[in-house]
């Protein structure tokens, strides 16, 4: 299974001098395609800022990110921007959409920012599989907020990304219906073929994955498969006290 994103000896710093803050601290990974994995690790231990250099949000101090065979570590902000828009897609815990637009709306909205028709077939197939026909026409409003992060995904969906990164996406919802978001993540994953990266604080969410990367002090300190909640809540409550 080859890698769709990697990172090799990734170091990411804030600040400088005195005040310098090492979020990442050589850190080196692969994302296998076509897979799901979940990232945790204590607060303050570089998970979102791993997530943030993977997707091409933030650039590294040092090392190399690749996605497919693209190198985005010299890559200007307009060159990141375009990628992320083609080739990435991002479900957050906000559902960030937009309140004048329907949810056919929203869901496009990626195409048209970059002037792209959208593809009918596929389309009909993302608003079929996450659960959204017959609410089309709707507006967020008139949504469940498990309803609004089904637009999110389908959003993420739309451009045929390479990778799928969510930051935390069941963080806002209750239990029930995060569990219906992490069985269409996981949905997407199995039946789409799609690659998912998701941050995530919850040994629950994290048990949806096919692997678990755990982050302590910037570095990857732990990495398990198939894992269930059980055994990555005791895995963090180890992390919880681990240090360099």
């Amino acid at each position: 299974m080859t890698d769709v994103v990697r990172l090799d000896a990734v170091s990411k710093v804030y600040g400088k001098g005195q005040g310098a803050v090492a979020a990442l601290r050589e850190v080196s990974a692969g994302i296998p395609r076509g897979s799901f994995t979940a990232v945790m690790g204590p607060s303050g231990s570089g998970k979102s800022t791993f997530l943030h250099c993977a997707a091409g949000l933030d650039t590294p101090s040092s090392g190399s990110v690749r996605l497919g065979g693209t190198e985005l570590s010299g890559m200007n902000e307009t060159a990141l921007t375009e990628l992320r828009r083609s080739r990435v897609g991002f479900v957050f815990q906000a559902f960030n959409l937009i309140s004048s637009l329907d949810v056919l709306e929203n869901i496009t909205l990626p195409l048209r920012l970059a002037g792209r028709k959208p593809d009918q077939a596929w389309l009909t197939e993302i608003v079929r599989r996450v659960g959204l026909e017959g609410r089309t026409g709707h507006l967020p409003s008139q949504l469940s907020g498990g309803q609004q992060q089904r637009v999110a995904i389908a959003r993420a969906l739309v451009v045929r990304p390479e990778v799928v990164f969510g930051d935390e996406p069941t963080g806002a919802l209750d239990t029930m219906t995060a569990r219906d978001v992490l069985v269409l993540l996981r949905e997407v994953v199995s039946g789409l073929g799609q690659t998912v990266v998701m941050v995530t604080h919850d040994p629950v969410a994290a048990s949806y994955a096919d692997t678990v990367l755990f982050l302590a002090d910037g570095r990857i300190a732990d990495a398990m498969a198939a894992p269930t909640a059980d055994k990555v809540a005791e895995r963090m409550t180890r992390l919880g006290a681990w240090k360099r």
